[in-house]
């Protein structure tokens, strides 16, 4: 049987690539750019024809040396016209499974019992027992839980609370929202928390407090902090809200400090659609929240003169019994789904620490478990040809792994300024500490900077919850394109 190779097409594959190649060194290069083929005519002409090239040269029996330098060449990243690593669906999120989550719920809907009653207050106590904590109070949502824990702990204007800058927006709204003026810790970007080392040096006489979040669901250095909070006779307030069951040395996140904050959030890994919940073993500390979150109204200890009416200046926040039944239904997973996430985590992370210019999480030493809300891992372009993040991202993506660059820096942005123009700061404060550049200058988190814009990739929590082959296809998609990495940078760069 005789085999007819396509000559034209064989030469315009190897040319093509030949000269992206050579582009810089041989002015023949501006030749190949005078033909009349835009640039996405060009990338699907090579996809096309370079899997038939790639068939003609089969047919007529190439050696298999030849195939393979073939072979690895039409390894197209899916960015350029090739087939992507992953084309399967990722898990779906929330999970909903009708059979088993369905009755609690249309029991409630059904009672005509729809506000806070006896299926919130059984929630609270089963996340109470779940996190390891005495008591627990169920809120709208995470935020409030924030601002309901530092309004109790007395936290207001004036004071000073350490936060990072490398969290979500909501953890220093919460400090604002009393009052109080946030100052900023620089990050440790290779845990991406909080760096312990830098708070003594940014504490003040007017320091009350510190907010350590366990952002992306990987613990803050707890043990470290408290140290410094009880020298420095300080409040401390866990931003737990990724941090469902996250550990240091077997003792739950949320529970080291004051009061721990949690949120189930759609996104997060016990999802409500919108909720939250304070924890705390100080009885007092809990009845001000209960009381601060049904409109001030007299609560355990939280007693006034009969017939007062209401006690402190409270909000409400209670959330709904069919909220409550969900998270119930939700609550039962999240133990085997959080060990999912810790195993497909660490093997990922096996997969990929290897690769040049990926660097994964790391957990500090007495982490015995995080949550993973995200998977996290720095980038490093000059490792990938000088392929900037954003386009990596973008070859990623392509390749069918959804990913995100995450936060930018809160300590630069411009809600900042406006509340420190508003009314209230106006009188707590004095000029000189409402001064935005100062304020600006003094709060430089220069790693944190590095991070946001140049480094941190994300792997939402939904793709820990596949199988091991799925976290193989994840570092395939990662390495085929660090070894396409100059390719990408030339083509999507033009």
């Amino acid at each position: 049987m005789i085999f007819r190779i396509n000559i034209d097409v064989v030469f315009y594959y190897f040319l093509t690539y030949f000269l992206i190649f050579t582009k810089d060194i041989f002015p023949v290069y501006s030749f190949f750019k005078r033909i009349k083929m835009n640039k996405n005519s060009r990338r699907k002409f090579i996809k096309q024809n370079s899997i038939l090239g790639l068939g003609t040269v089969m047919s007529v029996g190439a050696t298999p040396t030849v195939f393979t330098s073939i072979k690895r060449d039409t390894d197209i990243p899916a960015i350029l016209g090739g087939k992507p690593v992953r084309t399967e669906s990722w898990p779906k999120w929330p999970r909903w499974y009708p059979e088993t989550d369905e009755k609690r719920v249309l029991e409630v809907l059904r009672s005509g019992i729809w506000s806070r009653n006896k299926v919130v207050t059984e929630f609270e106590k089963k996340w109470a027992e779940t996190i390891g904590s005495k008591r627990s109070l169920a809120v709208v949502n995470g935020t409030n839980a924030l601002i309901a824990s530092l309004a109790q702990l007395n936290i207001g204007g004036g004071d000073e609370v350490i936060v990072p800058p490398y969290t979500f927006i909501a953890t220093v709204v919460a400090v604002l929202a009393t009052g109080a003026m946030p100052v900023f810790v620089d990050t440790d970007p290779e845990t991406f928390q909080i760096n312990p080392e830098k708070i003594e040096a940014k504490i003040t006489s007017r320091t009350r407090a510190i907010v350590p979040v366990h952002i992306l669901g990987l613990p803050a250095d707890m043990e470290q902090i408290m140290q410094i909070a009880e020298k420095h006779d300080l409040i401390v307030v866990e931003d737990a809200c990724q941090a469902w069951l996250a550990e240091i040395n077997h003792k739950k996140m949320g529970t080291f400090g004051n009061a721990g904050c949690f949120s189930f959030q759609n996104s997060k890994n016990l999802p409500i659609g919108e909720g939250g919940a304070i924890v705390s073993d100080d009885d007092d500390f809990m009845d001000r929240c209960y009381s601060y979150h049904n409109y001030g109204n007299p609560y355990g200890t939280v007693v006034g003169e009969v017939g007062a009416g209401t006690v402190i200046a409270g909000t409400k926040l209670r959330i709904t019994e069919y909220q409550a039944a969900i998270g119930l239904a939700q609550l039962k997973r999240l133990e085997e789904e959080t060990s999912i996430r810790n195993e497909n985590a660490e093997y990922l992370k096996s997969q990929i620490k290897d690769i040049r210019g990926i660097i994964p999480y790391k957990l500090y030493n007495n982490v015995t478990r995080a949550a993973f809300h995200l998977f996290p891992f720095r980038y490093n372009k000059e490792e990938f040809k000088g392929l900037s993040r954003e386009n990596f991202l973008k070859a990623l993506s392509a390749e069918g792994i959804p990913c995100s660059s995450g936060y930018a820096p809160l300590n630069k942005m411009p809600y900042l300024n406006n509340a420190f123009q508003s009314k209230n700061f106006q009188k707590m404060y004095p000029k000189e500490m409402l001064n935005f550049d100062a304020y600006l200058e003094n709060n430089q988190c220069p790693l944190n900077d590095k991070l946001c814009d140049e480094e941190a990739v994300w792997l939402s929590q939904k793709l820990l919850l596949a199988g091991k082959s799925d976290m193989d296809e994840i570092a395939q998609a990662i390495d085929k394109i660090k070894k396409n990495a100059g390719v990408i940078k030339n083509q999507i760069s033009k």
